[in-house]
């Protein structure tokens, strides 16, 4: 029976890439001399630190800009509130999404439910997959969850016949 996998995982060699190139681009601007600005990476968490808050807005700005230009959808960053570490400091916990949460998956299974096409949704752990009996129905529900889900950047693999 064809099927596909709907998962929403960020490429982990792009998001080395942007973490390297904002500490470059930091360690080299004028406007950040002598400071402590940086971008921290461990899995799926960065961990942004600055001297106040103009320069914590500019590393965000940094870091939305390098995620576009290497094409790594700024919707996997979830900006957490920033958080005093001493004195002036602050540190923003930012939080890459890896995997379709359950409420997200949940709405998959509804979409693809009432849109009465036929194809069915099942949810295996972070990732919603979708059977139909011809290739076409599972084209159509991908072109459907693409144009219903924005909030979330969904990639669909492992298409089987």
């Amino acid at each position: 029976m064809p099927s596909f996998d709907t998962v929403c995982k960020a490429n982990t060699v792009e998001l080395k890439n942007v973490v390297e190139q904002v500490n470059k681009e930091v360690s080299t601007r004028f406007d950040f001399k002598g400071s402590d600005a940086r971008v921290e990476q461990k899995d799926f968490q960065l961990t942004v630190y600055a001297d106040d808050d103009f320069k914590l807005g500019q590393v965000r700005e940094i870091i939305l800009n390098k995620c576009a230009k290497r094409n790594l959808d700024v919707r996997f960053l979830e900006f957490s509130d920033p958080e005093k570490i001493g004195g002036d400091k602050l540190k923003q916990p930012v939080k890459v999404k890896n995997g379709v949460d359950s409420d997200l998956a949940k709405k998959i299974v509804k979409i693809i439910k009432e849109s009465k096409m036929k194809t069915q949704a099942s949810i295996q752990g972070d990732i919603v997959r979708i059977t139909g009996n011809k290739r076409d129905d599972l084209q159509a529900a991908i072109a459907l969850l693409r144009k219903e889900i924005s909030e979330a950047p969904l990639d669909f693999e492992n298409f089987r016949d």
